[in-house]
């Protein structure tokens, strides 16, 4: 066999393939080396500027997470993700269109005037002062690094103003402009007095007929809606963790383990921050020089550094722990003694000279004042790494399974009854749309299946059946006729009131005074803003106001 292969590969037709082959990879080949070379692929040109598809991608999961970070129980299947991506694309634009407007009128803000809109941002502020580990750690914390976060304040900051600058503007008549001052500079004085439900009462009667009738007339406003009751199983990691026994040698190995990371070791550190360009390595020669020669890292870091935030407290960056800053500059800090220099360390905020000010040490606890919290610690930990086990475990159970007792038995779990579900939800965990649309899907409700485990919540699992139904009913008169007498009743005294109050102000506008009409003193308001009326009747449920001026 392997012969015939040999001289079939040899012979006139595989030679003619070979070559389609190499023609077709040549053609697709080179187009793609020529795209490779095109640039980034964009999904949008504003005024011959791109939209590069990174930046749209990277802006979409931004926005996706801050949307699932808005939902009570986020959950990405009801992200509408070709929504979340037209949205993105449109503020892409324009934001992009505002950019190009601004560099139009010239309109940019210079390195001092971010560093003095970072240095006011609260969420930057400890105590009320800029903190630098508090800036870098935040930044971190959106994925983004310092430079990149500067540049978009420097974008966003103009864009802002431009839209300001139109959201706030408009054209006013000169004829609305001077009634405006004449309305703002009205007052009034005047006096009200209240006529009570009390007074109407005796007029006011309900009788069974009214209900009857009502009830007759509004049936829909009655009716139950269809429900489910539901048996299910919940699986989170909070419980799991609480089923996990900890060894006292578990416990003792977890503590040799943590003791050196529970010895605290902050380090005070000052540096000289200089842009890494064409004189980096000649102005850091000076620095360095001048160092050697006695002057103050302070008075270098005033003059030198282009941090300017530090710069003004002489390089001062506070004490900070492992973790807070650039890799490089970590390194170089927790090697250094105290009251020595670092050689020039390049990071991507540009190059640093590096000195340690002081050194704090805090010991680990004893084990004993420890053991509760590393105890849930290990529990946590373990239960972390079975969660994903069970929870398919689960799964594939719950979907085999005619019920939920076999899965609960076979996992330690417990199945759960919950009544009166709606198409509308429940308390949790019927508060999830996702299991609700599961529960009155067609196999769960008619077929009498499981629902998928779905997850309701950050390392919480549900997985439900059907135990009950009940169609859409219609409520008994005898079960709402005290709600439909109330509502009967607050409605006739609100129409006796209003007619109790036309003929008030008949008599009161015929000459008749308050006395006579047996109505409460009047309350007087003197200067108040008040409407062009010379009297008006003010209602709520249980009363009216008489207003006159």
């Amino acid at each position: 066999m392997l012969q015939d292969i040999r001289e079939n590969a040899q012979g006139t037709i595989a030679k003619i393939i070979i070559g389609l082959l190499i023609v077709s990879l040549s053609i697709w080949g080179m187009d793609a080396i020529v795209g490779g070379f095109s640039g980034e692929p964009e999904v949008a040109t504003v005024n011959g500027e791109e939209i590069t598809e990174r930046e749209f991608l990277r802006v979409v999961q931004i926005e996706s997470q801050r949307r699932l970070s808005e939902m009570e129980n986020p959950d990405p299947s009801l992200l509408d993700e070709d929504q979340v991506r037209q949205d993105v694309l449109d503020a892409l634009i324009q934001q992009k269109v505002m950019t190009l407007n601004a560099e139009d009128q010239g309109l940019e803000l210079s390195d001092a005037d971010i560093d003095s809109l970072i240095t006011q941002m609260p969420q930057f502020q400890v105590d009320g002062t800029f903190n630098r580990d508090r800036f870098v750690s935040a930044v971190r914390n959106m994925g983004m690094g310092v430079a990149e976060f500067r540049e978009t304040m420097r974008k966003q900051y103009v864009v802002n103003q431009i839209r300001a600058g139109i959201s706030q503007s408009g054209i006013v008549t000169d004829e609305n402009v001077a009634q405006l001052l004449r309305i703002q500079n009205q007052t009034r004085d005047f006096r009200v007095t209240t006529l009570s439900a009390d007074a109407v009462s005796d007029q006011v009667e309900v009788t069974e007929a009214d209900v009857e009738a009502y009830y007759d007339e509004n049936q829909d406003a009655f009716k139950l809606p269809e429900s489910v009751d539901a048996s299910y199983i919940v699986l989170s990691l909070a419980a799991l963790a609480e089923t996990i026994d900890v060894s006292d040698d578990q416990l003792r190995d977890y503590y040799e383990q943590r003791s050196s990371e529970l010895a605290r070791e902050e380090r005070r550190a000052s540096h000289i921050l200089i842009e890494d360009g064409e004189n980096a390595e000649e102005t850091m020669a000076t620095i360095q020089a001048r160092l050697a020669a006695g002057e103050s890292f302070a008075t270098l870091a005033e003059e030198f550094s282009v941090d300017t935030v530090s710069a003004e407290q002489g390089g001062d960056l506070g004490f900070a722990e492992r973790g807070v800053y650039d890799p490089a500059f970590e390194e170089a800090l927790f090697a250094l003694e105290e009251g020595e220099v670092s050689e020039p360390v390049s990071t991507s905020f540009g190059v640093h000279l590096i000195k340690l000010e002081d050194v704090q040490k805090t010991e680990a606890p004893p084990l004993a004042e420890l053991e509760d919290q590393l105890r849930r610690e290990l529990a946590q930990r373990e239960a972390t790494e079975r969660f994903a086990e069970v929870r398919s475990e689960l799964a594939d159970l719950a979907y085999a399974a005619d019920d939920l007792a076999g899965p609960a038995e076979e996992l330690g779990l417990e199945v759960r009854e919950k009544s009166g579900i709606t198409r509308n939800g429940g308390e949790a965990p019927f508060d999830h749309a996702g299991l609700i649309r599961q529960l009155f899907s067609e196999d769960v409700l008619t077929e009498g299946f499981n629902t998928e485990l779905i997850d309701v919540g950050d390392n919480m699992s549900v997985v439900a059946r059907v135990s009950e139904y009940q169609e859409a009913q219609q409520q008994p008169l005898e079960e709402v006729a005290d709600e439909i007498r109330a509502a009967l009743t607050s409605q006739k005294t609100r129409e006796a009131l209003r007619e109790r109050a036309d003929a008030i102000i008949a008599d009161l506008e015929s000459g008749k005074n308050i006395e006579e009409l047996g109505l409460e003193e009047w309350q007087s308001y003197e200067d108040q803003p008040g409407a062009t009326h010379r009297s008006v009747v003010l209602s709520c449920p249980r009363c009216f106001h008489f207003n006159a001026w």
